[in-house]
């Protein structure tokens, strides 16, 4: 008898309040068969969400929430995600990480703390969820429909490749992001580990920006589409080992740049 093939899981770290980037991806990817964990700080949007997923059917979604993005607790996330998703019937195939703290402020009102809380949560937390996702990863067989492992992605920001007046603190941490995907995809590619960073150059149509900007509900060249972004996200795990992107950058039509 033919070995069942597992069942594959996206992990998301990063949701927001359910309108955004993060969890437009978890329900994307619960569309198209995979399960969902989901880690994000704080109970309530985390199990509305999953909540949400799995009104669908199936029980694809599965919440992990965090008091924080130490360490330690996201450790003790992907601890827990591997127990509810055990392999052999489990195979985490995709890892999406998220989670960042702005910090828009000039240069001389920014406080130490943050410098620490941007370097902690868009760096030092990025380590440690791509640390438990590669050693996933390494567990699992090459998948024959596009020669990978897995793949780990990164959402980035203006603010990675380019600093401005007030972006001192988040500059920093979104390049450290981008530097450490840059090296995480020479050193792993060739363990057939997908890793890439997309640079979200623009606004992003959320429930805070449509308060903000209620113009911009009808003004699509305006303005990013969460739902438009997690499309891209699926466009890069499906990509075949012959043609992989690293950096992919995301723009509505009308940005300047």
């Amino acid at each position: 008898m033919a070995a069942q093939t597992a069942k594959r899981v996206l992990v998301v770290a990063g949701l927001g309040n359910g309108s955004g980037t993060g969890a437009s991806t978890a329900r994307l990817f619960a569309k198209n068969g995979y399960n969902v964990a989901l880690i994000a700080r704080g109970g309530d949007s985390v199990n509305k969400l999953e909540n949400e997923i799995n009104s669908l059917g199936g029980e694809k979604a599965a919440s992990f929430p965090v008091a924080s993005y130490s360490h330690e607790d996201i450790t003790a996330a992907w601890t827990s995600i591997h127990a509810r998703f055990p392999k052999p019937e489990y195979a985490v195939r995709v890892a999406l990480f998220n989670a960042a703290h702005g910090v828009w402020k000039p240069f001389l009102d920014i406080t130490p703390e943050d410098v620490q809380t941007s370097v902690q949560v868009n760096i030092a937390a990025a380590f440690s969820f791509s640390r438990a996702a590669i050693l996933a990863f390494k567990e699992n067989d090459i998948e024959e429909s596009n020669g990978k492992r897995g793949s780990l992605i990164f959402t980035g920001a203006t603010a990675s490749v380019r600093g401005n007046v007030t972006t001192s603190a988040f500059a920093a941490g979104k390049h450290g992001l981008r530097a450490l995907s840059q090296s995480l995809a020479k050193e792993f590619g060739k363990a057939n580990i997908h890793v890439s960073h997309s640079i979200i150059d623009g606004g992003i149509l959320v429930d805070r920006t449509r308060e903000r900007n209620p113009e911009w509900e009808h003004k699509e060249d305006v303005r990013l589409r969460p739902e438009s972004i997690a499309s891209s996200y699926l466009y890069l795990v499906n990509q075949d080992r012959s043609s992989w992107t690293w950096e992919l950058d995301l723009r509505p039509a009308h940005e300047k740049w």
